[in-house]
């Protein structure tokens, strides 16, 4: 069980990754096919195309900076399906006017197991009300 949590942590790593350097690529490839995104202040985008759109867009105006908080506790994995919850926090930059924002999020991932490998089903991550937005 813990191998399989391990390959969970490794997808939000690479996750964090694709949001700090801006790739779309990178995080619509960690979802699966029919996968569904729940911004928060956004429309659902459902299937991976919607959802590179989502991030190829969110990158275009926002640099985020984040910091994912992943405890291996809050992973739970039972046969081919797992989830995880997690916060981040750091800052986003608005590109358009340079102002930095501090950025809160929290997070709730479901997981699918395809074969020998993770992918992101769903995820929905919102902004508490302590937040700046």
């Amino acid at each position: 069980m813990l191998a399989e949590k391990q390959k969970i942590a490794e997808i939000l790593h690479s996750y964090q990754t694709a949001t700090n350097t801006a790739d779309a690529d990178l995080a619509a490839s960690l979802y699966k096919e029919d996968a569904i995104l729940i911004p928060a202040n956004f429309p659902h985008a459902t299937g991976k195309a919607a959802i590179h759109n989502f991030y190829s867009y969110a990158f275009s105006m926002l640099q985020l900076t984040l910091k994912f908080d992943i405890d291996m506790d809050q992973i739970v994995v039972d046969g081919n399906s797992a989830y995880a919850t997690t916060t981040s926090t750091g800052t986003r930059v608005i590109r358009e006017s340079g102002a930095v924002v501090p950025e809160i999020n929290r997070e709730l991932w479901i997981f699918e197991k395809i074969g020998a490998d993770w992918r992101i089903a769903r995820y929905m991550f919102n902004i508490p009300p302590t937040a700046e937005n």
